[in-house]
């Protein structure tokens, strides 16, 4: 009797597409909620569209009558233009398509150098395998760190990243971990560019750790790293 939710908002920005990722509807199809939107393979963080393939039978029904309930009293309905926009991205005409797997190859590629950098300073960090975040743990720096800058906790090298380099990450205490564990979450968004042109440049490049901001950014990552291991 239990229900499976399975949230695939990240499921197109899979780095290997084969073998082809499994859902838990491909084997459970009569109990298994699949949701999705438009905010991480489009890019439209701002757009707030998501939707939720029901069960087909009984249980279907029953939710969906329970989700229009609550619904109701929370919003009233999503913006015309959005409407719009959603019915074109969920259509996947071959043009987003290709956006979408043009995104996918920037991060890929981007998430991977990121993740090299860290590595290289002695960093636990896993290899990215989709979308644009990494992980790192800096347990391996532990006594150093506490040492040399004071830091105990994952807020504190937060806070420290921060004041002192001007590096914004999330620490893993506001994901439910432990205040002690010094695991960042660490977004690559950010490197692709400052203006329009710079991002769209960075999409269509063959090789976009190359491109001079890109390439600038990730010497800065470095530059952090040697001097917070000094």
């Amino acid at each position: 009797d239990l229900v499976i939710i399975s949230d695939e908002i990240y499921r197109d920005l899979v780095f290997d597409p084969a073998p082809a990722m499994a859902s838990p509807v491909d084997f459970a199809p009569e109990r298994t909620v699949v949701t999705t939107a438009l905010s991480k393979s489009l890019a439209l963080g701002g757009w707030r569209a998501g939707v939720a393939r029901l069960p087909d039978g009984p249980l279907g029904a029953t939710l969906h009558g329970l989700l229009l309930g609550i619904g109701s009293e929370i919003w009233s309905a999503t913006a015309g233009p959005i409407q719009q926009a959603a019915a074109l991205a969920f259509n996947e005409p071959p043009e987003l398509a290709e956006r979408v797997s043009h995104s996918r190859a920037l991060h890929a590629a981007v998430s991977r150098a990121v993740a090299a950098r860290f590595a290289a300073a002695g960093v636990s960090v896993p290899e990215p395998q989709a979308a644009f975040y990494l992980y790192p743990d800096f347990a391996p720096w532990r006594e150093h760190l506490a040492g040399r800058h004071g830091v105990t906790t994952g807020a504190g090298l937060a806070a420290h990243l921060l004041n002192q380099y001007g590096m914004g990450v999330l620490p893993a205490s506001v994901f439910g971990e432990e205040e002690s564990v010094l695991r960042m979450r660490v977004a690559t968004g950010l490197l692709y560019g400052d203006t329009d042109a710079q991002r769209e440049a960075a999409l269509s490049a063959a090789d976009p750790i190359s491109l001079p901001w890109i390439a600038s950014g990730l010497a800065r990552i470095e530059e952090v790293l040697a001097d917070l291991a000094r």
